[in-house]
């Protein structure tokens, strides 16, 4: 019932600045624009629109009248209130703080570039301050020259960077990345390789380190994502050669054994030389195409089926034996919400979104109304900024001849030389910010983030959608509040009033057609397993638990069979025992034992309704405190405004 009402005041949204009453309800009134903005929050299909809206209209009423006594009663200026609204917007705030639109290209492009894996090969060859000019040109020629050859028809990659090599007299290295997708590679190296076509070399990129060119040589379709278990023989270190044939044995065992039945989850434990995995069974966190070195992924990827467990093969860390836990196809359109929301979560937290952030900040720059006054020049800016790094880190920024002088503006604040100066000091005494960047780009790293931080303060002023959210918020927390003081606390603790309307209905309060049953949660499904093997096997349920080891729990009960999880087409008996079912993300496996059936119709005593009669007596209190509100808030509906909802 809580949830009910909590859910009913996040769907209800605030009131809009001008508009037509739609109603009042005392001193307060509420315009049709909120009205509607609620309820196509809630709405679903109907062939009545007259009537759905009518009977929202009943239930917006209800809640307003409900939150406008909660706020004469003053109750939104409760500390713990006031506590959960600030938390509520520092989780939410940050959402508002892209450009949606670039967010939404960035996400729409990780999606199309998730849907294929490209084989790409690299070419660098380094270039560092010490290079001389010459030399540097040099470099820039090879891999021009680079850049024809990978453009030809010759494959011997090898050859042809040695060739090229040994001509200017610059090595360029060359390496096989293997399959990639988005998120794989920086930013900057993604869109060169997705912008190219397969068997085309990319131009010529610089980066700090030197130049590189990527080619594609290879396209498939998205391997998705893997869940694997691995039983790890490890070489020691510097001597493969001489423990590979005792390895080699040992593992040809291991897979021998495991395709005649042996658990691979107890064969890990036991011999896995992955100190990582081997107490979970050898299980390794979920990945997907470019988190291993090609070779391990294209042994890998022979395994197609789940359940399949592959031959033992090499790498460099040792012999490895492959089990399939699942294989998780990348979604081929954007309907799956759960995959599309991941996706956005991963662009927010990459490099990628900088772009879009840059954006966002010389949008809502001339929104804030930032400005610089020109009170101090740049030279004198950078030259404190040096004078306060070289004094302690508490040294006091107001004591420099800038720190009171205001250096840019917002609408309703400014920022002077002082604020500057702690930026400084604090972000270059924090190893772990300072990059060493100069001063010019730390103010205007500092200009941003102020530019940022105004705007998150203020937007409430700013975005409408956000000021709505949080109205939302409030709104349901005081409605909370006050439902637990007038209804819920009251239903629950009147026992008198509890057991009369009982008595005064318990023709309402009838069994249909039930069974008393023991209610089993394991902590996981072989677990469960073993306990319903036991218990058909004899052992009291009692003893099942104990056994567990606190890996079981089971409580008993008497529920209606319509309540219970039995399987569709299964009849309900005395000593049923439901096969095991699994929660996805836990893996926590439950199962019921039918221990005994009863014929419907049978009176439930004050105890077995008592949940039921809760909740009844708290629509009875609620309905006698609205008739209350209504007199204390006389409600008067606009009745032309009301029809033109539908017309």
């Amino acid at each position: 019932m809580k949830k009910i009402y909590l859910l009913f005041a996040f769907l209800c949204g605030a009131a809009a600045a001008f508009s037509q009453t739609l109603f009042t309800y005392g001193d307060a009134a509420v315009d049709k624009e909120e009205f509607l903005r609620a309820y196509n929050k809630n709405k679903t299909p109907v062939t009545d629109k007259e009537k759905a809206l009518r009977d929202y209209l009943d239930l917006y009423v209800n809640f307003r009248l409900k939150v406008k006594a909660a706020r004469d009663l003053h109750l939104d200026t409760l500390q713990q209130l006031q506590t959960d609204l600030q938390n509520f917007r520092s989780q939410v705030d940050e959402g508002y703080m892209n450009n949606e639109k670039a967010v939404n290209q960035l996400v729409d492009e990780a999606f199309n570039r998730s849907q294929k894996d490209l084989h790409v090969l690299h070419f660098f060859s380094g270039i560092d301050e010490k290079m001389s000019a010459e030399d540097t040109v040099k470099v820039y020629k090879a891999m021009r020259e680079m850049e024809d050859k990978l453009s030809g028809a010759a494959t011997d990659y090898d050859e042809l960077a040695q060739e090229v090599s040994k001509k200017y007299a610059f090595e360029i290295k060359k390496s096989d990345i293997g399959f990639i997708t988005a998120f794989s590679v920086p930013y900057d190296y993604e869109n060169i390789i997705y912008n190219l076509k397969t068997g085309e070399p990319s131009k010529s990129f610089r980066s700090k380190s030197g130049l590189h060119i990527f080619k594609v040589i290879e396209e498939r379709k998205s391997a998705g994502r893997w869940k694997i278990a691995q039983i790890l023989l490890a070489f020691p270190p510097g001597e493969k050669s001489l423990y590979m044939k005792d390895l080699q044995q040992k593992a040809d065992s291991i897979y021998s054994a495991l395709q005649h039945g042996a658990d691979f989850a107890a064969m890990a434990n036991t011999y896995s030389d992955d100190k990582l995995t081997y107490m979970a069974g050898g299980e390794m966190p979920e990945f997907g195409t470019g988190k291993f070195e090609p070779s391990f992924e294209k042994e890998l990827f022979k395994s197609t089926k789940e359940g399949d467990i592959g031959k033992p093969f090499a790498s460099a860390f040792g012999l490895h034996i492959i089990k399939v836990l699942k294989l998780t196809p990348i979604p081929a359109d954007k309907t799956d919400v759960t995959y599309m929301y991941e996706l956005k979560q991963r662009v927010l937290q990459d490099p990628r979104i900088k772009g879009a952030k840059e954006k966002f900040v010389r949008e809502i720059s001339t929104i804030v109304g930032y400005k610089r006054t020109g009170a101090v020049k740049d030279a004198d800016l950078f030259r404190y900024a040096d004078s306060i790094s070289a004094t302690q880190p508490d040294a006091i920024p107001k004591k420099f001849p800038i720190s009171d002088k205001v250096i840019f503006n917002f609408a309703k604040s400014n920022i002077k030389g002082a604020d500057w100066l702690l930026f400084v000091r604090d972000y270059k005494n924090n190893a772990e910010l300072f990059k060493g960047e100069n001063n010019a780009a730390l103010l205007e790293k500092y200009i941003s983030s102020s530019i940022l931080e105004y705007y998150k303060k203020h937007l409430e002023e700013y975005n409408p959608d956000f000021l709505h959210q949080m109205q939302e918020f409030k709104d349901g927390n005081i409605l909370f509040e006050v439902m637990e003081r007038n209804v819920w606390g009251n239903a629950s603790s009147d026992s008198v009033g509890l057991f009369k309307h009982y008595t005064d209905n318990k023709s309402k309060y009838i069994w249909g057609p039930s069974a008393g049953v023991l209610i089993f949660n394991c902590n996981n499904k072989t677990t469960a397993t073993e306990a319903i093997t036991a218990l058909k096997n004899g052992k009291s349920w009692k003893q099942v638990v104990l056994d567990g080891n606190n890996t079981i729990q089971a409580d008993s009960g008497r529920y209606e069979i319509s309540q219970l999880p039995i399987p569709a087409g299964t009849k309900a008996v005395e000593g049923l025992i439901t096969d095991p079912s699994s929660n996805a993300p836990d893996g926590v496996t439950g199962f019921i034992q039918v221990l005994k059936l009863y014929e419907a119709n049978q009176q439930r005593s004050f105890s077995e309704a008592r949940g039921l009669v809760i909740n009844d007596y708290q629509n009875v209190l609620e309905e006698r405190w609205v008739a209350e509100l209504k007199k204390r808030y006389p409600v008067k509906i606009n009745e032309a405004v009301f029809q033109s909802l539908w017309k």
